[in-house]
């Protein structure tokens, strides 16, 4: 069996340290000294509709319809597994690796929140959590903290916020279609 480039590197990851302090931190909101980003959308009525939407975040899937190639350790976001996102095509794109530092498992809210990796253009936590309301309502949350790890994310600047902004958009126009179901 051929193993791919990004397979490769995943492996190398699995021993990585993460690049920021105070994994889990978003457990009990976001630590000063970074920038910070918050996003909560609804995304429809119903037991049926929170289940969808859990499966699809917990099985990487809101990352594939968000644009990006995934390469995980785990085919779910569980503890301690790694992931490696890509944004463009091998060998250009930008190569994004995380560590999923916790999992929430609640009977109407769940979600986890992965930590970057070196190699990630910023350092940082971000928590995607899916609720189900007491009036049956599913809402979709993000919260993130992070700065720039390298000198190009640094000189990025308002371009790196930007980036940001838009694939939260993204990722909460992917839960929303998966939480729709099938057409």
């Amino acid at each position: 069996m051929r193993v791919s480039g990004d397979q490769k590197r995943l492996g190398a990851l699995a021993a990585a340290e993460l690049t920021y302090a105070d994994p889990g931190a978003t457990r009990d909101g976001l630590p000063p000294g970074y920038r910070h980003a918050r996003r909560d959308a609804a995304l429809g009525f119903g037991r049926a509709v929170f289940e969808r939407a859990v499966d699809g975040l917990l099985a990487w899937e809101m990352h594939r319809r968000a644009g990006m190639a995934v390469t995980a350790s785990e085919p779910s976001a569980v503890p301690g597994a790694t992931v490696l996102l890509r944004l463009g095509i091998p060998p250009l794109g930008f190569l994004i690796p995380c560590r999923v530092v916790y999992r929430v498992e609640e009977p109407d809210r769940r979600g986890f929140a992965y930590g970057t990796l070196p190699g990630h253009p910023v350092r940082g936590e971000e928590l995607f959590v899916v609720r189900l309301q007491p009036d049956g309502e599913v809402r979709f949350a993000i919260a993130a903290f992070s700065r720039p790890a390298s000198l190009a994310a640094r000189l990025g600047g308002p371009a790196g916020r930007k980036v940001q902004a838009i694939f939260t958009n993204r990722y909460v126009r992917a839960m929303q279609r998966i939480a729709e179901g099938p057409a």
